[in-house]
């Protein structure tokens, strides 16, 4: 891992991406942090050739996305547009539609069948597809879980994966098992902590919870992580704070 590897998952930042202002000078504050890369998701409305231009401005390539799952099934020619004027490869999904997930491996089926094809358009232009667990995906059907399902049944060309660690934890996963057992399928990795306080487990910087982190590093080596992206849902500080407690923890575990 290079400090060049190293992303800020704008999620993490949405109160501060509702105008093209707003995400300008959070650009510039998560550059200043010690960023070169970001993951574009839960911005406003803002038009992607300012997203470009800020980005730019601030010498932030943009690694990856998450896409609305309507605009994949509906306006993929629009984001194809707007993923080849960012020079990003990575267009990910965040989260299954609850109602897909609600019809248990029903649905799981009916996901997959639907997302085919918007996933083997993208690899026709030259993207991928990344798919974002919850902890919902560890649920098991039939001594399987949805997440072997996934990767058991969909192509493993067009339908690669985006493991949240987090979340791989939280549905009682082995994040660094997940890791290599997605070796070839996952070059893009969501690097978040857990804590626990008050009996209750929570977000957390990197390093400040409970992690096996030297086991899910090594993991992302082994299999050639190209994108190590930081994210925390909710933040028990300023999310700015949050975002650089993280950057020096990974920063000091880089290949020199």
């Amino acid at each position: 891992m290079k400090k060049e590897q190293i992303a800020a998952q704008l999620y993490t930042l949405r109160e501060f991406t509702k105008t093209a202002e707003d995400l300008d000078l959070t650009l510039q504050r998560v550059a200043e942090i010690g960023y070169t890369a970001v993951q574009v998701s839960a911005i406003g409305p803002i038009d992607p050739r300012e997203v470009k231009a800020s980005a730019d401005r601030h010498g932030l390539s943009i690694c990856a996305t998450h896409v609305p799952y309507a605009r994949l099934l509906g306006d993929l020619d629009a984001v194809i547009a707007e993923h080849k004027l960012w020079n990003c490869r990575y267009v990910g999904l965040g989260m299954i539609p609850r109602h897909y997930a609600e019809a248990g491996r029903e649905g799981y089926e009916a996901f997959i069948r639907e997302m085919s094809e918007p996933a083997r358009k993208l690899r026709d232009a030259g993207l991928q597809f990344v798919y974002h667990n919850h902890k919902l995906e560890f649920e098991k059907y039939g001594g399987r879980t949805a997440m072997d399902l996934l990767l058991a049944e969909t192509d493993p060309l067009d339908f690669h994966f985006e493991l949240d660690t987090y979340w791989a934890q939280a549905g009682g996963a082995d994040p660094a098992a997940w890791i290599r057992k997605l070796d070839g399928r996952m070059k893009v990795v969501h690097l978040k902590d857990m804590a626990i306080y008050e009996d209750e487990q929570h977000f957390a910087e990197l390093g400040e919870g409970n992690m096996n982190w030297d086991a899910i590093l090594d993991a992302c080596r082994a299999v050639g992580m190209e994108w190590y992206i930081v994210e925390q849902d909710v933040c028990r500080r300023d999310p700015f704070e949050s975002l650089a407690v993280s950057w020096k923890y990974l920063a000091a575990r880089a290949d020199r």
